[in-house]
């Protein structure tokens, strides 16, 4: 299984590197809300969503409302940027969710009704502020690839923390037990240190001045742990449902939706707080 993941992520990552900087942003959201909307019919999976007419719906209201936003926008990014700020906004609220791991859990109707909307709050914006951030000028492309590679980095970084140091440091306390019993404060620490570190160096390349580290490291670290957030809400959801994996479309990585879980949420804390502190 570590040999197909290895391998599957090797042809994938070349590929997304080049679509990110090389595309037109206009050519990189249409191709990017492709693949944000298979996550989303994974996600209607795991919000119990079974007949495959009423998915079908689902899926082109929400490409409707990306289209929507695209021709609302006539050329300007105001519109993304409040659709980002929303996305900020329901990822604060996801945070209680998941302080209360039981609620919308038993299959009902109202459990479905609040799943789906969790999907569009989660993936719109996400789209929303990853077009935002790479039509930002100068150097969008670069610092697209920097808030992807915070995701990338801080999961690496947690995987092989947790592995070679899990248990150690705080008494074996589980970061969130019922939700993903594997995770350990050790791991979201070497996560911490590796996006911050990765989120820095790669910055580097946009642009960023020696003025701007403080600022770029603490959107790094917020950007993290929001990650996180994402991670273990994608969990919480499969949690409810029993199951596994999200999917089986990517071989040694299950779903679509495993692979976005954490850039769902980080993205539009990165693109929001790009747009505070100005880099």
């Amino acid at each position: 299984m570590t040999k197909t993941r290895v391998i599957a992520a090797l042809v994938m990552a070349p590929v997304a590197i080049a679509a990110i900087l090389l595309l037109p942003t206009q050519w990189l959201v249409a191709l990017v809300a492709l693949v944000f909307l298979i996550g989303m019919w994974e996600w209607f999976k795991l919000a119990e969503i079974d007949d495959t007419l009423s998915r079908t719906i689902l899926l082109v209201a929400n490409l409707l409302l990306m289209v929507l936003l695209v021709w609302a926008s006539a050329g300007s990014m105001v519109l993304f940027q409040i659709v980002a700020l929303v996305g900020v906004a329901w990822w604060c609220v996801a945070l209680l969710w998941l302080r209360f791991y039981s609620f919308a859990s038993d299959h009902e109707t109202y459990a479905r009704v609040f799943k789906l909307a969790a999907g569009t709050l989660a993936i719109v914006p996400a789209w929303c502020a990853l077009g935002l951030i790479h039509a930002s000028q100068p150097n969008g492309h670069f610092w697209l690839f920097t808030a992807l590679t915070i995701v990338w980095a801080a999961d690496s970084g947690a995987y092989f923390a947790g592995r070679h140091f899990g248990g150690r440091w705080f008494g074996g306390r589980k970061l969130a037990p019922r939700i993903s019993p594997n995770k350990t404060l050790e791991g979201l620490l070497g996560g911490l240190v590796a996006g911050v570190a990765c989120g820095l160096f790669f910055a580097s390349f946009g642009g960023m001045g020696i003025s701007l580290i403080p600022a770029v490291g603490a959107v790094a670290v917020v950007t993290v742990l929001f990650s996180v957030v994402g991670d273990l809400f994608e969990g919480l959801l499969k949690r409810h449902v029993g199951a596994k994996e999200s999917g089986s479309l990517i071989p040694g990585h299950g779903g679509v939706l495993d692979r976005l879980d954490g850039v769902l949420a980080a993205l539009p804390i990165f693109a929001v707080g790009k747009e505070l502190f100005g880099f």
